[in-house]
């Protein structure tokens, strides 16, 4: 496994970890919240597929999207002042969590953003402008 894949790992755990204490402490709501939130990002799959394991290149912008990390930090980063203020609402803060876990555990696999054509570009490769010759990251 590459570091950077070990990295996501950890990250992974770590949001798993802080997912399932959370859904501990603040019952079956969370848990649904949770669920849902993980589940989300993998909407952009549906009626996505063309061939060979390949997205349709017009679904590839949403797909990477949903999967950025920035955008589940940003509702993290939301939640987490909304939780600040009063009533302290947590919803906010727990499904951006969940977002970035489902991003984290993808990563962790060795599943990356979709390239144009959209197939997967592997965690820890980097494509060169121009070429769509696929190559290892150098350490």
């Amino acid at each position: 496994m590459n570091p950077i894949r070990s990295i996501w790992l950890l990250a992974a755990g770590l949001m798993i970890a802080a997912i399932v204490w959370a859904c501990i402490v603040l019952g079956w709501p969370a848990t649904i919240v949770a669920v849902v939130f993980a589940c989300l990002p993998d909407i952009a799959l549906i009626g996505a597929f063309a061939e060979h394991g390949r997205l349709k290149p017009r679904r590839v912008g949403f797909y990477n999207l949903l999967h950025a990390p920035m955008l589940g930090a940003m509702l993290v980063a939301a939640g987490l002042a909304i939780l600040a203020l009063p009533p302290h609402t947590w919803i906010a803060a727990l499904a951006g969590l969940a977002w970035l876990a489902h991003i984290a555990v993808d990563r962790a696999c060795g599943f990356g953003l979709r390239a144009a054509d959209g197939s997967i570009v592997p965690v820890g490769v980097r494509r060169d402008a121009g070429s769509r010759e696929r190559k290892p990251r150098v350490k």
